[in-house]
């Protein structure tokens, strides 16, 4: 896993990596030189216990090339099979697997909703590829619409949560005082970078028309990026100063989510594998979604979450004061959200499916 930072593959990668562990296998996660404090640690600090770095150069820089390739070929004859998470580990591993007299089956993970191109060398790197997991039906879809791969070459795997780590708990007072929330009064959470598509602003429009109507909950935003400096305008603007938090990054998101009545997720778009979903679903609390990406695909509107259109604040203040009045429906929301997790979308379930398919590969 090459990425540089704690992005949705790196978690993906170290949770599966966990998960295989937990299982009784022998995983070496490889990851790219000089990502200590961004991904080894933290990677070491989720239990991962067999690490490893690569070059992972960008673009083509033929001496870390050559080093990544020469270390994988000498690796290939100890190990059964190889699960790679972006292009350039994806290059190296299929190159690296020709060059080997010992070739074993590459699997690839896709985690963002980006149309893969046809073009001769992807249609020779994928031609090598043993199997590619999506982690929506999106991405799977993508990628039958390119012709790159067979139908029954591609799965999609959504989830991945840890849910021994993200469960539902009772709000720590300290966590409750630094995000903001008021005695007695309810707090609507969003956990997400300040990036446009993320529905920031759609979320101050809401608790704007709520307040409009004599309904006033707090709304604590925790993460970083570029938006931030916008967002905070908007809510000087609004004059929500009183009512909206935000709360930069959490250094304990489960003390964070548990002091949410209400979660939200309302991207305007699709961001790939949506781990937040699965986090809050997973800590029992009852969220609030738009219908993008593994939403519609997972999730049924009033069983366990409500779901809206994306971009549409109406719907989501109107689904915000349901809930708000409602609190045998947020209990009803979080617990049926929590057992769809622990059923099917948990870390444990996701290392269960592909364990299966690599016994499958390995069989073959």
């Amino acid at each position: 896993m090459s990425g540089r930072g704690w992005s949705s593959d790196a978690y993906w990668a170290v949770r599966v990596t966990r998960e295989l562990e937990r299982r009784g296998h022998e995983v070496t996660l490889g990851c790219r030189r000089g990502t200590d404090e961004r991904v080894i640690d933290r990677a070491r600090g989720e239990g991962v216990s067999r690490l490893v770095t690569f070059e992972f150069a960008g673009g083509v820089r033929p001496r870390a090339d050559v080093a990544d390739l020469r270390r994988l070929v000498a690796a290939l004859p100890g190990t059964d099979l190889v699960h790679v998470h972006r292009g350039k580990e994806h290059l190296l591993a299929v190159t690296a697997n020709r060059l080997s007299p010992l070739r074993r089956p590459v699997v690839r993970t896709r985690h963002i909703v980006q149309a893969v191109r046809p073009h001769l060398g992807n249609v020779w790197l994928y031609g090598q590829t043993a199997l590619v997991v999506t982690v929506t039906g999106a991405i799977r879809d993508q990628y039958l619409a390119s012709g790159l791969v067979a139908a029954e070459r591609v799965v999609a795997l959504p989830g991945g949560a840890d849910t021994d780590v993200y469960r539902p708990r009772p709000p720590d007072e300290e966590a409750s005082r630094r995000l903001g929330r008021g005695s007695g009064e309810a707090l609507v959470g969003m956990i997400a970078g300040f990036r446009a598509m993320k529905g920031h602003e759609i979320a101050l429009d809401a608790v704007r028309r709520l307040a409009s109507r004599g309904v006033r909950p707090g709304l604590v935003l925790i993460g970083r990026g570029a938006t931030e400096a916008g967002v905070r305008d908007s809510v000087r603007r609004a004059g929500l100063e009183a009512q909206v938090t935000i709360a930069g990054f959490a250094t304990d998101l489960p003390a964070a989510m548990a002091t949410f009545d209400i979660a939200l997720y309302v991207p305007l778009e699709s961001d790939g594998m949506s781990r937040v979903v699965f986090e809050y679903l997973a800590a029992g609390r009852a969220l609030i979604a738009t219908r993008v990406g593994v939403v519609p695909e997972i999730l049924k509107d009033g069983e366990h979450a409500l779901l809206v259109p994306a971009g549409d604040a109406e719907a989501l203040a109107g689904a915000m004061s349901r809930l708000l009045a409602d609190a045998p429906l947020r209990r009803r929301l979080g617990e049926a959200g929590r057992r769809l997790v622990e059923e099917r979308y948990s870390g444990a379930r996701l290392a269960e499916a592909l364990e299966g398919h690599y016994e499958r590969l390995l069989g073959a």
